[in-house]
């Protein structure tokens, strides 16, 4: 697919104008998007890079497990998510030290991925986490082409290739259990709970502790809100965090571009067998005129 993420958010920008200016006037968010839906506080001031949690995702999800497990060189080079790799921690360096930030599926309030599928293959569910069902999924991407923070993964070297991503443990949250990853983090850096009592809780920790955390709830309010929030001693942009994404739900760019899909995949095989059948006709018309000038030739010649 020639498509970059700049010429898909172009276009979405153009589709989705007519949607924006759809919307109700009284269609306000609440105060707290998705107050009620499982979040996870992360406080990079209490990450020592241990990655035990990406050895818990791992586990759960049976991946392989975390490259250079217990070494240090592992932080030598920035690492992504992968197909395989559901969450990674990169270090940091920042003025005065070094600072350690996990990443993974972000869970947005709104997310662009689910509103850009198609097939309904990605869903946001009420609970919080977005999950993939692979039965109904097309191989577009455009769930790759809508994530604002890059995290969908699509598996290029497989027979059968797949989207992957954090599935933000959606069946042990509907077993009563937190995230792998939340539960085996050993110094509280990372806290699981209600998405509304979390920002709370950020916002307490800021507030009594002056001076040793930026002002900012990171995903409080980016792109409408994140399940995954971050507080930090730094910049957040310094982390590696888009600072660049406004407060803005994405969705309502991708669901103005993807609104014509249906439409393009409707008509898009009967207009394409009727140019090839009108220019099959042209071919034949053509042959047929030669051997007709071809007969001529031959009978002018013998007569």
């Amino acid at each position: 697919m020639n498509l970059s993420r700049r010429t898909f958010f172009k276009t979405c920008g153009a589709a989705g104008a007519a949607t924006l200016a759809a919307r109700p006037a009284d269609a306000a968010p609440s105060a707290t998007p998705g107050a009620e839906m499982s979040a996870v506080l992360v406080d990079t001031t209490r990450c020592i890079g241990c990655r035990a949690c990406e050895a818990a995702c791992g586990e759960v999800n049976h991946l392989p497990a975390p490259d250079l497990a217990g070494e240090a060189q592992v932080f030598e080079k920035r690492r992504t998510t992968a197909p395989a790799v559901y969450t990674v921690v990169n270090r940091r360096e920042v003025a005065g030290g070094e600072r350690f930030v996990k990443t993974q599926c972000m869970h947005c309030v709104e997310p662009a991925c689910a509103s850009a599928c198609p097939a309904r293959a990605i869903e946001k569910t009420a609970a919080g986490p977005i999950i993939y069902h692979v039965n109904r999924c097309l191989g577009c991407r455009y769930c790759m082409l809508a994530c604002p923070f890059d995290i969908p993964r699509f598996e290029y070297e497989s027979a059968a290739p797949y989207i992957r991503k954090c599935t933000f443990c959606a069946d042990r949250q509907a077993e009563g259990l937190e995230p792998a990853c939340t539960s085996v983090c050993p110094t509280g850096a990372l806290t699981f709970g209600k998405r509304a009592a979390l920002i709370e809780e950020a916002r307490e920790r800021i507030y009594h502790n002056p001076g040793e955390y930026e002002r900012h709830v990171y995903g409080e309010r980016e792109v409408g809100g994140t399940s995954w929030m971050y507080i930090s001693d730094r910049p957040l942009a310094q982390l590696g965090l888009p600072s660049h994404l406004g407060t803005t739900p994405h969705t309502a760019l991708a669901q103005g571009a993807l609104s014509v899909v249906p439409l393009i995949i409707t008509l898009w095989p009967p207009l394409l067998m009727g140019i090839y059948t009108f220019s099959k006709r042209r071919e034949a018309l053509a042959h047929e005129h030669a051997e007709s000038i071809r007969g001529s030739h031959e009978e002018d010649r013998h007569a």
